[in-house]
């Protein structure tokens, strides 16, 4: 063994700089990092905290060579991606350089070099070791966890085969692994490249000859070749195994059996299957995710690679917000491959950002011209296709053109139904599959209950283009549309007996074979019947996805087709979706209540009482929302009356729910809470009723409910009640039924109740909750709570602002039992910004309003809010028509056993009665209403009517 040296080691809490080793490691742990980066921070470290220039920097980590600053923020970039959480520990000094913060201490540590695989002592400097390899000619980008994992796997196995899909960069990372082991291996490190060879038998000869053995023309086989290198020190680098695999396999096995101190590492599209290969699947590079921050996206690999290639093509290309986000689409659609986003920054170059971008649908004909040095089937990203096609068998040329009909996952029974014919069986396309899987052509996901494949985006282009070619596509996508329809048909009937998130784990990533599906069926040359019945099977899918924006999109695509396409039963269910799509995405319109309308109508002729529910349903939805409550209490009343005939006695309980909710708005207090309460007790969730009425209904009740315990005095309750709600594992399954309830419950009433800190977290995740999912309405509903939040944190102008920028983009007939509140925000805080002329206009409309809709819940807090409009208008008898409005207020407030509005308005009138030196009358009004209170005491109204009564005694 080589002699042990010493080595010096940095600590810093769980980090340690081992300079020896060149690791970096966290709690002992190597953190993969390239050998550049790890230059720098040793350079950072051994400057004990003291700042290291920029020029000073790359003048000891590249000595002699001219760096630029993209290439050292590059590598910044890196350490601080790989310090994590820790990543301030790397400070930049702006302009200047940089600095390695906290207090580093050092230790000497005796180190061997583990990841020499030599066992013997070095060779005398009269025999130094022998190698082969070429020159890297450029960087290799965004291995170096590769690296990393492949020094030690072949520290621990003799036989390492990289294995990937042509383009994924199998030599380049052999050749750098070697490069890299070459200095340290203590033995010979060779190449062997297959990629002329077409005979089988020349594979021993080309070992020969890399080798430079000394060996009889008749005598070269794979045993002599493995005699005559016997215990020599030998890394053999054996590349482009693919289309003579049984010879190299044959060559590797006897090198195994015979050459002790032999290691081999291997690159094939195919592995060699032989006993103690181990197998590593070369991956993509990182590709940002969706809607990642342009601060982000240079840190993922598959960007880097981009960046360096064009950098390298157009000096002047600098990265910015808008190119980074089509460059990180490119990255994405290309799979993270680097051959084809080598080739496509290389069109970039030539044909510009935005071209390339769009024109990928076509990225087999875009993406050539590449490096002229590169092999032939490396130039283009059909050559390196078209090498992999001709090695395959024609059972595996078949099954791969027609598994393109798969747009994402697929299982293997759904690749046996679909592909399998009289020209091939289901036992010989699973046969394929496997076969496909070991040459990197398909993709394979096991782990869970269910295995997976798929193929890469790229190979799938390259597979459609042979399946148009055979013909086979009109017999292979009507087999695709009708599998998935008989899918999800079954699904649907799983939604009882299965958990939401294992249904939406089984199904949730067949959404893409579903819109592949659709898209065929609807087409020219599809079957819109067979579209119709998958539109419906899938409903399930885009509810509980929260994907009603899609949904609205396929149903009403479903809705134009051929009316010969659809009988009664499927338009029932069709315009019965149709509408709670509408209805979500675009609230309460004209469309929504034609669907449901014609929906019920139908449901009514075929005497449909499941659907004929739905329709009720999502018609009081209709007229509650846009504030016609006495309608919609008719309505829930009808719902009751069909409800008390099924045999769910869930269906009574909705309907108590119902019928809760109108009378809660209607002013009903007390027998809203009774109905709703009797809901709560007696209903059994189940998940169908998510899908039948649009929202999960314990949530929704849970929230109606809150606001009356409020309304009552119960604040303690209230909060408790939306705590509840929110942490609810059922809210996070069905995000729609979330927002419903954060919009209805948890916003308002924690504003209601003072508690700024919960109602900003509340409307936070509204307004996240509401983009993502394309719920616009209740987005501007977000921003309008946010307006009265910055109001009641006194930042009145600009709370003011933001809340009638918002607030003019409501509908009138949207936003139930929000809209008038809303407006009486605006009357109140234009009050007290000055303004009070227009707050009397808009708390008038808000009175006019609750008048014309019968909204008497809040007339209470109108009348109040007038009130103290007029007194700050300051008009003639100002303060007599202001204790009008109080008296008005508290009738209104008694009446309806609103205990808060009672309280809100007790003070108001106290207060004013204590200004006119009333002040015994004050006291006795306020104590009163302060006393009924049993909880709530640390909330906002109860402080302030606590504080003015100790102010008064």
């Amino acid at each position: 063994m080589r002699a042990q040296s010493r080595g010096l080691v940095y600590e810093l809490g769980e980090w340690e700089v081992d300079l020896a080793r060149r690791e970096l490691r966290a709690c002992g742990v190597p953190v993969p990092i390239g050998g550049r980066a790890f230059e720098i921070i040793e350079v950072l470290v051994q400057s004990a905290g003291e700042l290291v220039t920029k020029n000073d920097l790359s003048a000891r980590v590249w000595p002699g060579a001219i760096v630029e600053d993209n290439t050292l923020q590059f590598h910044v970039s890196a350490i601080r991606k790989a310090f994590g959480a820790d990543r301030g520990i790397l400070k930049t000094v702006s302009g200047r350089g940089y600095r390695l913060l906290g207090a580093w201490t050092s230790r000497l540590e005796s180190a061997s070099s583990l990841d020499s695989i030599d066992l013997e002592p070095m060779r005398s400097p009269a025999e130094p070791f022998q190698s082969n390899l070429p020159a890297a000619a450029s960087q290799l980008v965004g291995r170096a966890d590769a690296m990393q994992q492949l020094h030690g796997f072949l520290s621990a196995y003799r036989i390492v085969t990289l294995t990937g899909p042509g383009g994924i960069g199998k030599t380049r990372l052999a050749l750098e692994a070697a490069r890299g082991l070459f200095p340290s291996f203590q033995g010979d490190v060779r190449l062997v490249e297959f990629v002329s060879l077409s005979d089988p038998i020349l594979v021993p000869a080309a070992v020969t000859a890399a080798l430079g053995l000394k060996l009889g023309r008749n005598e070269i086989s794979a045993e002599s070749v493995a005699r005559a290198i016997a215990s020599q020190k030998l890394l053999l680098v054996l590349d482009n195994c693919e289309h003579l695999i049984d010879a190299a396999a044959r060559l590797a096995e006897a090198l195994v059996r015979l050459c002790p101190r032999t290691t081999i590492l291997a690159t094939s599209r195919e592995i060699l299957k032989i006993e103690g290969e181990y197998v590593y699947r070369v991956p993509t590079l990182d590709v940002p995710p969706q809607n990642e921050p342009s601060a982000n996206i240079l840190d993922h690999s598959a960007v880097q690679l981009f960046m360096v290639t064009i950098s390298a093509l157009c000096s002047d290309f600098t990265p910015n917000s808008e190119n980074l986000s089509a460059i990180a689409s490119i990255c994405r659609r290309l799979d993270g491959i680097p051959l084809a986003i080598d080739l496509a920054a290389t069109r970039v170059a030539s044909l510009g950002l935005q071209q390339v971008a769009g024109d990928l649908d076509d990225r087999l004909g875009v993406l050539t011209s590449g490096r002229r040095t590169a092999l032939p089937r490396h130039q283009t990203l059909r050559a390196t296709l078209d090498w992999s096609h001709e090695l395959l068998s024609e059972p595996e040329r078949l099954v791969m053109r027609r598994l393109a009909v798969f747009a994402g996952d697929f299982t293997a029974e759904a690749a046996s139904v679909v592909t399998s014919d009289g020209g091939i069986s289901a036992p010989d396309v699973v046969r394929s599959l496997a076969n496909l899987v070991s040459k990197s052509l398909l993709l394979v996901e096991i782990g869970g209950a269910i295995t997976y494949h798929r193929l890469h985006e790229t190979t799938r282009a390259y597979a459609l283009e042979k399946l148009a070619e055979s013909g086979e596509f009109e017999q292979v996508a009507p087999r695709h549309a009708e599998y998935y329809r008989s899918l999800f048909e079954r699904a649907e009937m799983e939604l009882e007996t299965v958990p939401t998130p294992a249904w939406l784990a089984r199904y949730g990533r067949q959404l893409g074979q579903v819109r592949a599906a659709l898209d065929w069926a609807f087409s020219p040359t599809g079957a819109a019947e067979v579209g119709v019945a998958l539109t419906v099977a899938a409903v399930p899918l885009w509810v509980l996805l929260s994907l009603m924006e899609e949904c609205r999109g396929r149903l009403e695509r479903a809705l134009s087709g051929p009316v010969e396409s659809r009988d009664a039963r499927r338009n029932m269910q069709l315009y019965a979706a149709l509408g709670s799509a509408v209805y979500l995405t675009k609230g309460s319109c004209p469309a929504t209540l034609a669907a449901w309308t014609t929906a019920l109508q139908i449901a009514e002729s075929l005497d449909d009482a499941d659907y004929r529910l739905r329709a009720l349903w999502a018609l009081f939805s209709e007229w509650f929302t846009s504030g016609h409550y006495r309608t919609a209490l008719g309505v829930a009343e009808r719902f009751c009356t069909y409800a008390a005939k099924t045999t769910d006695p869930a269906d009574a309980a909705i309907g108590d729910r119902l019928v809760g909710v109108a009378l809660g708005a209607l002013g009903d207090q007390a027998g809203a809470r009774r109905r709703i309460e009797r809901m709560l007790r007696s209903y059994v969730a189940r998940r169908s009723h998510i899908i039948r009425f649009q929202y999960d209904q314990q949530l929704l009740a849970r929230a109606y409910h809150s606001r009356i315990l409020w309304l009552q005095g119960f604040a303690d309750q209230a909060m408790r009640s939306v705590e509840c709600n929110v942490v609810d594992p059922r809210a996070s399954e069905h995000p729609v039924s979330l927002v419903v309830a954060l919009l209805q419950s948890a916003c308002p009433v924690a504003l209601l109740v003072g508690n700024l800190a919960l109602a900003e977290r509340y409307i936070k995740t509204l307004m996240d909750l509401s983009a993502r999912h394309a719920l616009e309405l209740w987005s501007v509903a977000g921003r309008c709570f946010a307006g009265v939040l910055l109001i009641k944190r006194g930042n009145t102008g600009t709370g003011l602002e933001l809340l009638r920028t918002a607030f003019s983009r409501v509908p009138q007939n949207a936003l139930s039992l929000l809209y008038t509140p809303f407006l009486a925000e605006i009357a109140d805080a234009l009050g007290r910004d000055g303004k009070t002329a227009e707050g009397l206009l808009a708390i008038d409309e808000a009175l006019a309003r609750s008048e014309r809709t019968e909204e008497r819940w809040c007339v209470a807090e109108l009348l109040r809010v007038k009130g103290e409009l007029l007194l700050r208008e300051g008009a003639s008898q100002a303060a007599t028509a202001a204790e009008e409005h109080f008296l008005r207020s508290l009738d209104w407030a008694r009446r309806q056993g609103a205990l808060s509005w009672e309280l809100r308005t007790s003070t108001s009138l106290a207060r004013l009665q204590h200004d006119q030196g009333r002040i015994n009358e004050a006291r006795n009004l306020l104590q009163p209403a302060y006393d009924r209170f049993s909880e709530g005491f640390e909330t906002a109204d109860v402080k302030t009517a606590k504080a003015y009564l100790d102010s008064w005694q």
